[in-house]
């Protein structure tokens, strides 16, 4: 029988869709790798669940033991969808300026959340940051989730990049993302350079957002970045939903946008590959 021992294990292997109307004037194949198509429609599940399994494997995380979730990322959902397969408790700390709803859904899934400051110095006893060491302090077998210490922003290497490669069967002659979805842009397209360097790996950037993407920054040097306006990006995302049908947010659309700008670029036999992470 084929068959997920769990849902955690839903949140690999997001298809790869080929875009039609919105692209109809775009020289090659254009396919979308859906990343919404994870457990809470988020890219940053294949990171959330990196990190929990690298710190089990690591002794960090003990059975029955509790997550203290102090980033301000936008990770709660999913490592409460973790933590209660997995069977530990988790405390969110979120700040002050998130809306109700984000809290009651967090606490409706059995997470524990705490509202920080947002205005708070680091070292205010109201701060997320004081917070968190508080309670990483006081807990026994408490892990605090820190995505920046771990390798796990690498899980675009070695889990998508895979894919993208596999689904395409090596065909891919592009692949377009948002250098702001920083789960994303930490690794994605490294893996595909090595096995093919001609492979072209291009940069979205929506400007209000600019965050002057380096080679210092980047694990490789992008061959091209495009900016996209806020406008374009929400436009392009409803575009996606009345042509593709594909239920997509900003980020997503200013991919759509970037690659609409490129299309004098691309020729007949061009496999290019756009990834929608929201």
């Amino acid at each position: 029988m084929q068959y997920s021992k769990n849902i955690l294990d839903t949140a690999r292997q997001t298809p790869l869709i080929k875009l039609n109307k919105v692209v109809a004037e775009i020289s090659g194949a254009v396919f979308a790798k859906v990343e919404n198509f994870n457990l809470v429609n988020f890219a940053k599940d294949r990171m959330i669940l990196k990190m929990v399994e690298e710190a089990e494997s690591n002794g960090n995380l003990k059975p029955g033991g509790t997550i203290i979730d102090g980033t301000l990322q936008d990770i709660g959902l999913g490592l409460a969808l973790a933590a209660n397969v997995k069977g530990y408790q988790l405390i969110c700390i979120i700040s002050d300026t998130q809306p109700k709803e984000k809290t009651d859904i967090l606490r409706a899934i059995g997470a524990k959340v705490i509202v920080c400051k947002t205005d708070a110095e680091a070292t205010h006893p109201d701060s997320c940051f004081s917070i968190s060491k508080k309670l990483s302090e006081e807990i026994t077998d408490s892990w605090s989730v820190n995505p920046m210490d771990y390798l796990s922003n690498r899980t675009h290497y070695e889990q998508s990049d895979i894919e993208i490669w596999e689904q395409t069967k090596g065909k891919i002659t592009h692949l377009v993302f948002d250098i702001n979805a920083v789960e994303i842009s930490s690794g994605v397209g490294q893996f595909l350079k090595e096995k093919n360097p001609n492979i072209k790996i291009l940069g979205i950037e929506i400007e209000s957002l600019k965050r002057n993407a380096t080679q210092e920054n980047e694990p490789y040097s992008l061959d091209g970045l495009i900016q996209v306006s806020e406008e374009d990006a929400l436009l392009c995302s409803k575009e996606l939903t009345l042509k593709e049908g594909i239920v997509a947010g900003k980020s997503s659309g200013a991919v759509l946008n970037g690659v609409l700008q490129l299309q004098q670029q691309f020729k007949p036999d061009d496999v290019i590959v756009v990834v929608f992470n929201d």
